[in-house]
């Protein structure tokens, strides 16, 4: 029977049944082939169970077929019926399990399986780089060396699928330098499969000098897939402007675009913020006809929108097949962005169908805006919806919110809920949750939460040395320091802002100066705004204030509007309105329209009695346009947030407050009355 489509086998199956002719085992076979090509189970499995006399062929095709629809429970039931089972029967098994998600301990145990099966049944290259996909997921270097050993044992290592499978291995499991000697290893005939493999495990560890080297050994090899790699690196570790150059000069090499070429030169443009180039690159989309490709089109959508040029996203809309999940998500943080969630939520309310993509977007634009209350209330309409939260990444926001406001008693709920939906705990959410707790005042459980959790990462020490620097236990913050080195964790940026606070806090000057010396000293890591920022706040309430100008002196970046709020909070505590006055016109020429600035400055002069020298900081503050934004407070009262500005009479129970509040007036009064 010759190769047919679908339409053909439909006919040929037809006119066979008519014509009552009983079909061959090898002619059924290539008919369950041909369906389950074409996703029609059911069709395949009526088929299957008809068959008088099934080979291991039949057996290998429905399993298949079972696998491709996802159905993995039947897949394995056929898998274990089967008295015909080859090596093709185990790995399709083996691979099912691996690109499934919740199957891992399966594939693990068919693998071992398999080692002890028939002697016909010796795993093959393709067994073993599978199994190497189920290390990468499992991030299990260990057992991936084990499997190398095999490979090289049973020379299924020199070909170029397995040291790309290799080497992708060890490096998306951290072990860079061992995908590198892997790739170096092999013959001096560089393949591209395996050259590609290494230039993306360059991109990833940031090694962009390497991955360029080995983009250009054995040039002539280069195709879309090493050119796509590459101009991803770049734009993925910052140099977006590189990127750009490549993707010329990709065109200018005869390589043809395709959709993943213009995704990252689209991304690139996101990075530079350049609509102009967005533009351009548009233009080749249209000239290389992608403009229906949803991937490009919601690209297109999507850098205009962070560019805030929401105009032209709104233009692309209206084109056919651009309107998508990824483009409203899209559209959605572009409003965001701009403060505008009533667009933002017009455009959520437009899909009949929405995915967590669209949910996401739409809580992280009210986080983003600060309003906490709408974040709730649209975490209510969710669960009515969708029923359950199963994304960890929405509940990480909720959690963020929480945090913003110190909302305690919320953020244990969504805590209570994560534990009772047994929602896995992964590193973030668990970061997540010890950052609220610290911020919400609490501690205790913050600390608990951080104790209980073995594998701790650089990011979840952060949150902890952070949370017990703004608690005040400097020692706890330093000893846990301590522990993150000992355990091999090299300390970043944050690091030292967070630890620089700790001695900020309790004015310990000598400490402090140790570990910013420290910080470039023994770990490489040059020093920020808010490290200046943290040193300058340090010596203003260790009142050094000598320190802290000879210290501004050697700070090899121009001075910002945070390093001189900073001194000039440090004047405040040390009441000197003269230092302060020198400060005064830097910080307003970067910063003149700032009002909090003025404010800052009115209070340095106050706190030395200045008057005149306030009223003129008031009197510049009431020639400004605009309003100062009011002081504002918020409580967590019976599943709600109430929110009240100075002098706020909006609020449905007013006269209530404002008649408990009068009370306690009266009472504080009486009490400071006793005391004269």
């Amino acid at each position: 029977m010759r190769s047919l489509n679908l339409k053909e086998a439909l006919v040929y199956h037809v006119q066979a049944i008519k014509a009552g002719m009983r079909l061959t085992t090898i002619t059924t076979n290539q008919l369950i082939h041909i369906y389950s090509k074409h996703n029609l189970l059911r069709e395949s499995r009526k088929l299957f169970d008809e068959m008088p006399e099934r080979n291991v062929f039949s057996w290998n095709t429905i399993i298949s077929a079972c696998i491709k629809s996802h159905d993995l429970t039947q897949a394995r039931s056929l898998f274990d019926s089967s008295p015909h089972k080859d090596l093709v029967t185990y790995n399709s098994m083996l691979c099912g399990y691996i690109n499934a998600d919740g199957y891992e301990a399966d594939a693990l145990k068919l693998f071992i399986e398999m080692q002890s099966a028939d002697e016909h049944i010796r795993m093959d290259e393709f067994t073993v780089t599978s199994t190497l996909n189920l290390c990468v997921k499992l991030l299990n270097v260990g057992f991936g060396r084990q499997l190398h050993a095999f490979m090289v044992k049973t020379s299924n290592d020199a070909s170029g699928f397995a040291v790309s499978s290799l080497i992708d291995m060890y490096s998306k499991c951290g072990c860079y330098e061992e995908a590198c000697r892997v790739f170096e290893g092999c013959s001096e005939e560089v393949n591209l499969i395996s050259k590609n493999a290494m230039v993306a495990a360059c991109c990833r560890e940031g090694e962009m000098e390497m991955a360029l080297k080995t983009f250009w050994r054995q040039p002539e090899l280069n195709d879309a897939v090493s050119w796509n790699t590459l101009i991803s690196g770049y734009v993925q570790n910052g140099d977006a402007e590189e990127g750009l150059k490549l993707f010329v000069r990709m065109g200018e090499n005869g390589v043809r675009w395709n959709e993943h070429t213009f995704a990252s030169a689209l991304s690139a443009c996101c990075g530079l913020r350049n609509v102009k180039c967005a533009k351009e690159i548009h233009s080749w989309v249209l000239k290389n006809g992608l403009i229906s490709n949803p991937f490009v089109s919601s690209g297109i959508v999507d850098v205009h929108c962070k560019c805030e040029n929401m105009n032209y996203a709104e233009s692309m809309l209206l084109l056919k097949g651009v309107r998508n999940s990824f483009s409203i998500s899209s559209m959605i943080v572009g409003y965001s962005l701009q403060g505008n969630m009533e667009e933002a939520r017009r455009h959520f309310d437009s899909l009949t169908e929405k995915n967590v993509v669209v949910w996401t977007a739409l809580f992280s634009g009210y986080v983003k805006v600060q309003n906490c209350e709408a974040l709730f209330d649209l975490l209510s309409e969710f669960v009515t919806k969708e029923g359950v939260v199963t994304d960890a990444l929405i509940l990480v926001i909720v959690l963020g919110a929480c945090a913003l406001q110190a909302a305690l008693h919320p953020g244990k709920e969504i805590h209570a809920y994560i534990l009772r939906m047994g929602v896995q705990m992964d590193k973030k959410l668990i970061s997540t949750l010890v950052d609220m707790y610290s911020k919400c005042g609490n501690m205790t459980y913050a600390e608990i939460i951080f104790q209980n959790f073995i594998e701790r990462d650089l990011v979840l020490y952060n949150v902890m040395i952070a949370c017990y620097a703004h608690h005040g236990h400097e020692e706890k913050a330093i000893l846990l320091f301590e522990e993150m080195l000992e355990k091999g964790i090299k300390p970043d940026a944050v690091t030292f802002v967070a630890i620089l606070s700790a001695f900020r806090h309790c004015g310990s000057v000598e400490m402090g100066e140790k570990y910013f010396n420290s910080m470039t000293a023994d770990y490489k890591i040059s020093p920020e705004t808010d490290h200046y920022a943290c040193m300058i706040d340090l010596y203003g309430r260790a009142n050094q204030l000598e320190k802290a100008i000879e210290f501004m002196k050697n700070i090899p970046t121009e001075e910002d509007a945070v390093i001189l709020g900073s001194f000039l909070n440090a004047c405040r505590l040390n009441r000197n309105a003269e230092l302060a006055g020198e400060a005064e016109e830097k910080l307003l020429r970067l910063e003149g329209n700032n009002k909090a600035r003025y404010v800052q400055l009115a209070n340095v002069y106050a706190a030395e009695g200045n008057w005149s020298e306030m009223g003129r900081i008031r009197k510049q503050m009431r020639g400004m346009k605009g309003n100062r934004f009011a002081g504002c407070s918020w409580v967590y009262v019976e599943h709600g947030i109430h929110i009240f500005t100075v002098g706020d009479v909006s609020h449905p129970k007013t006269n209530a407050i404002y008649s408990v509040l009068a009370i306690f007036t009266g009472e504080l009064y009486e009490i400071a009355g006793a005391f004269y």
